[in-house]
Formats: structure tokens, C-alpha cells, sequence
């Protein structure tokens, strides 16, 4: 564990320099243990794929006494036990919503059912939350249909839309920029500034995505 000061009441915890699933399940058993411990100071802990950020009360502690508690608690061996919650979104594939479907076929050598198969038939672990409010990073993409980022970015990526980029998958919670493969679509909500929860996505939690016809999709209030 590598600790740099972020600011000066919050500082990050890093584990690696590459993105990669040993790294971020150590990452997700620091993560689990500190909210396990629930040490008194701690405002705020937020995990990415490599890294912890901590805002803590600089009026309890200094941040090399920080630090030293920290480094004698953590737990990289933690086992969270609780029984990790799985969230269904449907997914309508086709051609109108699925923009990237053929390109992607021909880059892997796959049909598009193929693709679809392959990316509906696993769950996925929500590694982080970041880039836009909502936005979870889901791993890992089977190799088989993981496709690098697109050269150029779209400036405006329809809200709901699904995407995948090398072995990350996710779902644009809103109309963004964004430079992801997109291979379907789907009618949930995944951001709402209105709940006291925000999104249904949390760090820890799984992901399965069910492939819908375009009738059950447009009846679920999804858009084309």
C-alpha cells in the first residue's frame, strides 16, 4: 500500500499501478475492511479500480497519525461474507441501439448473437463508481469480446446505453460523451438525484444483464 496525501483532509491508497482483477479485489477487501472497522474520522470512503480516497477529520487526526492507524487495520485478507446483492437490468441488443454490434463483429470474428450470448451469460462485479454520477465500471468482459475504446469518442452517447470497452462493460446512467463500444440499450434508471439513493449500483455489488425483445423494451418506457 502506497499512501499520498490528496488534499488536506483526504488522502488515497494505492495498490497498483495496472487495472486488473487481482488488483481490485485486493482494492474491494481493503475497501470492505475499513467499512467493517468503521473507524471514527472517517467522512467518506471511495474505491476505484486501483485505489481507496479518504476524507477523514483533520481535527481528530494528523495525517501521519492517520496513516499508521490505517497501515495497522486494514485487512487485505478481509472476507466480506454478506450476501453480495445481484441487480437484473434488462437489455434490448438490436441493430438501432447496438451501434458498435457490427463493427464489433468483425473485429472478434463473431456473430452478433454470439456477442450477445457471451455478454449476457456471465455477472459482473461493480469494481467503481465514477466518470458521470451513476456510471459503474463492471468486470470482467470474457477476452472474446473485449474490444478496445473507439478512436474517437462520440460527443453524445445515448443515455441507457450499453457498452464495453477491453474487459470493462458498463451503462451510460445518462446522455454523455463517451468512447465505448455500444452493443444495446436499456429503459432503467440507473441515476436518479432525487432518491436518497442515488443509484442502484454500489461498489460490491453484481450485475446481470437479461437480453429483452424491442416490444418489452419500448413497453419498459425505452426510447430508440
Amino acid at each position: 500500500m502506497i499512501f499520498k496525501i490528496a488534499s488536506v483532509d483526504s488522502l488515497v491508497i494505492y495498490f497498483g499501478n495496472e487495472i486488473s482483477e487481482d488488483i481490485a479485489s485486493i482494492v474491494q477487501k481493503a475497501y470492505f475492511s475499513l467499512k467493517n472497522l468503521n473507524i471514527e474520522g472517517i467522512r467518506e470512503i471511495i474505491p476505484s479500480y486501483t485505489s481507496i480516497y479518504i476524507l477523514y477529520d483533520i481535527f481528530k487526526y494528523d495525517y501521519s497519525s492517520f496513516v499508521e492507524i490505517l497501515k495497522n487495520n486494514i485487512d487485505l485478507d478481509y472476507q466480506d461474507n454478506s450476501v453480495k446483492e445481484i441487480i437484473n437490468i434488462d437489455v434490448y441488443y438490436g441493430d438501432e441501439v447496438g451501434l458498435d454490434l457490427n463493427d464489433m463483429s468483425l473485429k472478434t470474428n463473431l456473430s452478433i448473437e454470439e456477442i450477445i450470448r457471451i455478454h449476457s451469460s456471465k455477472s459482473y462485479d461493480v469494481y467503481a463508481i465514477g466518470f458521470s454520477p451513476g456510471f459503474a465500471f463492471l468486470a470482467s468482459v470474457d477476452k472474446k469480446i473485449a474490444v478496445p475504446r473507439l478512436s474517437s469518442p462520440r460527443k453524445s452517447v445515448p443515455k441507457g446505453s450499453v457498452a464495453i470497452a477491453d474487459t470493462q462493460t458498463a451503462v451510460y446512467p445518462q446522455q454523455s460523451p463517451g468512447g465505448w463500444n455500444i452493443i444495446g440499450r436499456t429503459a432503467m434508471e440507473l441515476f436518479d438525484k432525487n432518491l436518497e439513493k442515488l443509484s442502484p449500483l454500489s461498489v460490491g455489488y453484481k450485475v446481470k444483464f437479461n437480453p429483452i425483445s424491442k416490444e418489452e423494451f419500448l413497453s419498459q418506457g425505452g426510447i430508440i
